[in-house]
């Protein structure tokens, strides 16, 4: 990989600073004690959703060999706890057999987490909807799907859903993946009042894949969006071909019409790494100081969770 001697120079010192392992992309660093949730007796934690409650960061995670959505806990966003189950699948369900892809958001001393049920044998995905009083304990709001493939574009599944309220409007807010159902191809947008009926907006998908850049060529699909100020920044996935895969960034006025950063991709996998064949799904919270931004990367079969980290406010210069 390419790195000017001046991207060098900086990284090396933010790396002293705050021991990270340089990325290749300005202002974006690995901490060196990657990855921070999953292997060894946990198998494979994929695709997640961070939530700040008071001083305390939560995890929800895609825990594949329960089959279900797990919680980890951390004061610092390095150090996690064991992931304890709070959602599983149903096995008499015809489309939530399995439960992954969670989005999670605290609403009123409520937590909502909107999270994807799949039924493999027939290769389709749909979006459910569960609520808890203490984060742990979900019941679902309903046993059928809140959001399921109507459009062309959706084929056969919708996935990965995250979710935002928006007070000034009074409404919550959904980006969400739609395709085929091993990766979705493009992202969509819908808005609810309730978090039940969504309705979507008429001119989805909202984002997809630009094929000027190889890097994301093929697809590009699970976001997170995030307001920072008067901007929502998304933090996406870009898929070179249906394995390789890298993070980029793009930012919005309005959450539909999106702007991509100039540096893309701003996360890559690292040659030899844990993380060496693929990074992807981002989920990215500024404490006030700096970007966390927590990723899968996989090898091979193995998927984990590793930590980038942005010094300052500013990650669209």
């Amino acid at each position: 990989m390419h790195i000017t001697n001046f991207i060098a120079m900086t990284s090396l010192a933010l790396c002293a600073a705050c021991t990270c392992q340089d990325t290749g992309k300005p202002g974006w660093v690995k901490y060196d004690k990657n990855p921070v949730l999953g292997g060894g007796d946990l198998g494979t934690i994929f695709d997640i959703a961070v939530l700040k409650d008071g001083d305390e960061y939560e995890m929800y995670s895609s825990w594949r060999p329960k089959k279900g959505i797990a919680l980890s806990r951390s004061k610092d966003g390095k150090t996690w706890t064991q992931p304890e189950l709070v959602l599983n699948g149903i096995p008499e369900s015809d489309w939530e057999i399995l439960v992954n892809r969670p989005g999670i958001l605290k609403k009123d001393g409520i937590w909502h987490m909107w999270y994807t049920g799949q039924n493999q044998k027939k290769k389709i995905s749909k979006i459910g909807y569960a609520t808890s009083t203490d984060g742990v304990h979900f019941k679902r709001v309903s046993d059928k799907p809140v959001m399921e493939a109507e459009a062309d574009w959706e084929k056969p599944s919708v996935m990965c859903p995250h979710v935002v309220w928006d007070d000034s409007e009074k409404i919550f807010k959904m980006w969400y993946s739609g395709g085929e159902n091993y990766e979705p191809n493009a992202i969509g947008y819908a808005t609810s009042k309730d978090g039940i009926n969504w309705k979507k907006y008429p001119a989805n998908p909202i984002f997809k894949n630009n094929p000027d850049f190889k890097w994301e060529q093929e697809r590009t699909t699970a976001c997170q969006v995030t307001k920072h100020k008067d901007t929502w920044y998304m933090f996406y996935i870009g898929f070179e071909d249906v394995h390789t895969a890298r993070i980029g960034l793009a930012r919005s006025k309005d959450g539909i019409v999106w702007e991509r950063y100039k540096n893309n991709p701003i996360i890559e996998p690292t040659p030899g790494g844990w993380d060496s064949d693929a990074t992807y799904k981002p989920f990215a919270i500024f404490d006030g100081e700096k970007w966390l931004l927590w990723y899968n990367g996989r090898t091979k079969h193995l998927e984990r969770i590793g930590l980038a980290i942005h010094e300052g406010e500013e990650i669209f210069e």
